[in-house]
C-alpha cells in the first residue's frame, strides 16, 4: 500500500486536495478531524486540558472554545507545547493505528493530512509527500478569510516551519493559486507518476 502524507502552509489548499483525493475514491484522513474529535465532551483529552488551562477556555455548553485556547497558547510556547503534549501522542495513535486499518482492507493507497508533517518528523512514516503551496499574499487573503485577524495569522505562521520550507523537503509540489482544475489536474499527475491512477 502507498501511503501519502499531505501538509503545506495554513491556508495553503490541504483541504481542497484531500476533498480532490476522495473524490477519486482514494482514503483520506484529516488529523485535524482527529483533534476535534479527542476535544469533544467527556474525552479525557479535553479533562487534561481543562485541567491545564483552566474552565475558562470551555464555552457555556461546555466544549472547547478553540478561538479562545489558540489565543492562550500561541501567544505563549509554553503552552504551546504543553497542549501539544496533551494532544499530539493521541493524534499519532489515531492516525497510525487508521492506516493500519486501512492496510488490513486492502487498499492501494491512501492519505493523511498532518499540517505539522515535517515539524514533527512524520514524514518517514510516509512513501510519498506532497506540500500544498501559494504564495503569501494569497495565504493571508485566505486566512483573512476566516475572520482572523493579522495577529492571529502572525501567530498561528510562526507556530510553523516558512511553505516554503515544506515546498522544498516533499517529494511532490502542488500549486493552489489560481482555478481548482489546476490543483485537481496537479493531484491527477501525481497519482499517475506513483503508479494510481483515477480509477483507482
Amino acid at each position: 500500500m502507498i501511503t501519502i502524507g499531505l501538509t503545506g502552509g495554513i491556508g495553503a489548499g490541504k483541504s481542497e486536495a484531500s476533498d480532490h483525493l476522495k473524490r477519486l475514491g482514494i482514503p483520506v484522513l484529516d488529523t485535524d478531524v482527529v483533534a476535534r474529535e479527542l476535544v469533544t465532551p467527556g474525552q479525557p483529552a479535553l479533562d487534561e486540558i481543562v485541567a491545564a488551562f483552566g474552565s475558562a477556555i470551555l464555552d457555556s455548553q461546555g466544549h472547547l472554545d478553540r478561538t479562545r485556547l489558540g489565543l492562550r497558547v500561541f501567544e505563549d510556547s509554553s503552552a504551546l507545547q504543553q497542549l501539544e503534549a496533551i494532544l499530539h501522542p493521541r493524534i499519532y495513535e489515531g492516525w497510525t493505528a487508521w492506516i493500519r486499518e486501512q492496510a488490513l482492507q486492502d487498499q492501494r493507497l491512501c492519505a493523511v493530512v498532518i499540517p505539522l508533517l515535517y515539524e514533527k518528523a512524520y514524514d518517514s512514516h510516509f512513501q510519498v509527500t506532497l506540500a500544498l503551496g501559494c504564495t503569501p499574499q494569497t495565504q493571508r487573503q485566505r486566512l483573512h478569510q476566516r475572520h482572523w485577524s493579522d495577529r492571529v495569522i502572525d501567530q498561528r505562521l510562526a507556530a510553523q516551519w516558512p511553505m516554503s520550507e515544506k515546498l522544498q523537503r516533499a517529494d511532490y509540489c502542488l500549486w493552489s493559486e489560481g482555478q481548482r482544475e489546476a490543483l485537481y489536474q496537479q493531484i491527477e499527475v501525481v497519482l499517475k507518476s506513483v503508479g494510481c491512477s483515477r480509477s483507482t
